[in-house]
């Protein structure tokens, strides 16, 4: 009997160290560093909602000098977390990202300016000098400007563009009149840092009505062509989701989660706290499948106005809801 018993727990062991082997890697690359932004896929692994659906899932950072769809077109990812706008302008490149989930239903995309340079609507930003991210970022900005009309090679009567870092000294510093700003980030950056809200005017990109998807899941289209690709890539999704729905209603330990993962140790609990809550807001009402107005809202944005357009024709294929469907079940 000891003997039958030990050929049972080997075998059994055996087995489990199989199914171990047997789980599906998969590289997700960030847009930015370990934070609350990308609460839902550490929660995701830390919870073991990868683990359950098969996966092995590693996490890589992003940062100041990583672009996305740089890093998929290279092979180095499987799936990115990308801003719509950066990864249409790829593909119309060349590089043929598709999204196949959008976990973040609203853009938290702002233009943050001091009050005290008297702008009070977007016809003032005429002849000012506005902070821009670039590396993608800066696409839903050239948009507006250009639906508004105004050019931003700072020639007289358009903007001044500033090349602006990841962060707010610019507007500290008063060498911009605005800057680039985040729902969940950069604007509370200005608030801790002595700002009140009074003293700021803030053109939410949503209600200027030049709103663009951001931080979707975009892998590259060849890989679509394999059934067990998607297949892992719906497993990734299902299980994504359900770490944006923990983060949701846990946003506390959300946050723990997060700061685990930040091997930098820069981020403070009361920022990712202030910028959990908002992205929870961005996030809340998606089930991760990709709307179709908002996708169309995003591709008139990027091709009206303007002699210079972020792309120059209506994409085709940019996009596929097969992942969602399968990861939802239907």
């Amino acid at each position: 009997m000891k003997t039958s018993l030990f050929a049972f727990a080997s075998a059994a062991a055996i087995l489990a160290a199989g199914a171990a082997q047997a789980a599906d890697k998969i590289t997700l690359q960030l847009k930015w560093v370990p934070q609350a932004q990308f609460a839902g896929y550490y929660v995701a692994k830390d919870k073991g909602f990868y683990k359950d659906e098969g996966l092995d899932v590693t996490i890589k950072p992003g940062g100041p000098d990583v672009a996305p769809e740089q890093v998929i077109a290279g092979g180095g990812a499987d799936v990115v977390v990308d801003w719509m706008p950066a990864a249409l302008a790829a593909r119309e490149k060349g590089a043929a990202m598709v999204n196949i989930a959008q976990p973040f239903k609203r853009s938290g995309l702002e233009l943050t300016c001091r009050a005290d340079t008297g702008i009070k609507s977007p016809a003032d930003l005429k002849d000012r000098t506005l902070g821009v991210w670039f590396s993608g970022n800066e696409y839903p900005f050239l948009s507006w400007m250009s639906k508004l009309g105004l050019k931003t090679d700072g020639s007289p009567g358009g903007v001044k563009v500033l090349k602006q870092g990841y962060n707010v000294d610019p507007l500290l510093q008063k060498q911009a009149d605005c800057i680039s700003t985040m729902t969940y980030n950069e604007y509370w950056q200005v608030i801790d840092a002595g700002y009140k809200p009074e003293q700021l005017v803030v053109f939410n990109y949503t209600d200027q009505g030049v709103a663009t998807l951001e931080d979707g899941l975009y892998v590259m289209e060849d890989k679509l062509k394999d059934p067990a690709f998607v297949d892992k890539m719906a497993r990734f999704v299902k299980a994504s989701m359900k770490g944006w729905a923990y983060a949701r209603e846990h946003g506390d330990e959300a946050v723990k989660i997060v700061l685990d993962n930040d091997t930098s140790g820069s981020q403070t609990e009361h920022h990712q706290k202030q910028m959990m809550g908002e992205i929870n807001k961005l996030t809340a009402g998606s089930d991760g499948k990709l709307d179709k107005a908002d996708y169309d809202r995003t591709v008139k944005s990027l091709l009206t106005g303007g002699s210079d357009p972020v792309i120059s024709k209506e994409p085709t294929g940019a996009y596929t809801t097969v992942v969602t469907d399968k990861a939802l079940g239907k």
